[in-house]
């Protein structure tokens, strides 16, 4: 007789189907509070027993008590950090990997799962211009992808006649994402930070830095920038590359948000040199329209990522079988990482569903909106558009208010469920910022929250 945890219950089935259903068809979908409005205290008190619940109350526990205390990314109100706007195709095959419990480590368990990301991963290493026989995997988020792509850089430095690994350095700018500094915390090795002189790294300012730093002899590695977090904005990739290349470091490019406006043709001049990395990430659960948690970690030599990753022990034997088939891959063995979830398998069902000129479309919707964005700023009399807008973040201020004032502001936009938008900094003053991510988002909505700001 199955264990009754394992046993098919079709009422239990039904209630959470219902519920994907209704959520699913939301539209539109409410923005919810946060932590605004944390959960009722004592919401969940006692509800984890010895003889467990009924599953129609757990539920209707988590809609009534806990659902509006968790914000909606995938809402069009939703402008900020760097939101998620999963597709419905996606969502749902998401639930198609869950209901499934796919594995996702290896080719001996996973050949179909395999196969499937390694067309989407193909799909944005040619729209990188990476060459044939690049690939990787699918990590949980750019985070892990910096990690992995900068430890493959420190641990391959020898063979390329860099420095020496307890040693290593990274070449960054200071706005390089966080996570690439406490990468190299985690990693131990250091930042050497290049001073930029407007938010953009250059070669001519890498080179400089390489030339006149005592450091410089220890660095193995440089991060570009392919759309700060912050600003939106691009490094000079080309620049950066060349510099790479007459001194034999490695390049990554970190282009978690900002690599999707790769399929805006208007946005691929901004690009140039990005063909050049040795390692990228691009993150599709921020502008690719999938779920939490899909990062992809491209390598143009992946061989040197699996020689450092690949674990081995007797029971991992049979991954690694000599006599496998030409085309086994390995996603454990790309990463900092050994068991994963199939998390791009739901990315590669929406490019195929929905194609790649809905996803150009969607991309260009959020360019489209960024650039009204800053019009619609910069001719109100009440506020200061701080630059242009390379992609789709929009930094602007509101003359007058401090620190606490944009915060008062954004709490009231949340509590009246208008938009999320969130404060930020920019060179040391309090700013607003605009993170234009959904296809959706109406410029009227944008009108109006400039209109609030009177």
């Amino acid at each position: 007789m199955n264990h009754p945890m394992f046993t098919y219950d079709a009422r239990m089935t039904e209630l959470v189907l219902d519920f994907c259903r209704r959520r699913l068809a939301l539209d539109p979908v409410p923005l919810d509070y946060g932590g605004l409005e944390p959960p009722r205290q004592g919401a969940l008190d006692g509800l984890i027993t010895e003889e467990g619940r009924d599953a129609e109350e757990v539920l209707g526990i988590f809609v009534d008590e806990l659902s509006t205390s968790i914000l909606s990314t995938d809402c069009s109100r939703y402008m900020a950090f760097i939101p998620s706007a999963p597709s419905k195709a996606s969502l749902l095959f998401d639930m198609v990997v869950s209901s499934a419990a796919y594995p996702a480590t290896s080719w001996f368990e996973a050949a179909g799962v395999v196969v499937a990301e390694n067309q989407a991963l193909r799909c944005l290493a040619d729209l990188a211009g990476l060459p044939d026989g690049s690939g990787g995997c699918f990590v949980a988020g750019g985070s892990a992808g910096n990690l992995s792509a900068l430890v493959v850089a420190r641990e391959t430095a020898a063979a390329r006649g860099g420095a020496a690994v307890h040693r290593a350095r990274v070449a960054v700018s200071e706005e390089a994402h966080a996570s690439v500094q406490l990468a190299l915390r985690v990693a131990g090795m250091e930042a050497l930070v290049v001073p930029v002189a407007d938010h953009r790294l250059t070669g001519a300012e890498l080179a400089t830095a390489l030339a006149s730093n005592p450091a410089s002899h220890d660095v193995v590695a440089v991060v570009g920038t392919a759309g700060t977090t912050n600003g939106g904005i691009v490094d000079d990739l080309a620049g950066i590359g060349a510099v790479a290349a007459e001194h034999r470091l490695w390049f990554h490019v970190d282009g978690a948000y900002g690599g999707a406006a790769l399929l805006s043709p208007g946005k691929r001049g901004l690009f140039e040199g990005i063909s050049l990395a040795d390692s990228l990430v691009i993150d599709p659960h921020k502008w690719l329209f999938a779920p939490y948690d899909c990062a992809a970690l491209i390598y143009r030599e992946p061989r040197l990522a699996s020689d450092v990753f690949t674990q081995h022990a007797s029971y991992l034997d049979v991954m690694h079988e000599e006599d496998q088939a030409a085309e086994a891959w390995n996603p454990g063995d790309f990463a900092f990482h050994l068991t994963r979830r199939a998390r791009g398998l739901p990315f590669w069902f929406s490019l195929a569903v929905n194609g790649l000129a809905a996803y150009r479309d969607a991309v260009e919707r959020a360019l489209e909106t960024a650039r009204q964005a800053a019009v619609l700023i910069d001719e109100a009399p009440h506020l200061e558009l701080i630059r242009p807008p390379e992609l789709s973040v929009v930094l602007f201020r509101r003359p007058g208010w401090d620190a606490a004032g944009y915060r008062a502001w954004s709490s009231e936009l949340l509590r009246s469920q208008r938009a999320l938008v969130t404060p930020s900094a920019w060179e040391g003053e309090a700013a607003a910022r605009f993170a234009f991510l959904h296809p959706d988002t109406s410029i009227d909505l944008v009108r109006e929250i400039v209109d609030s700001m009177a």
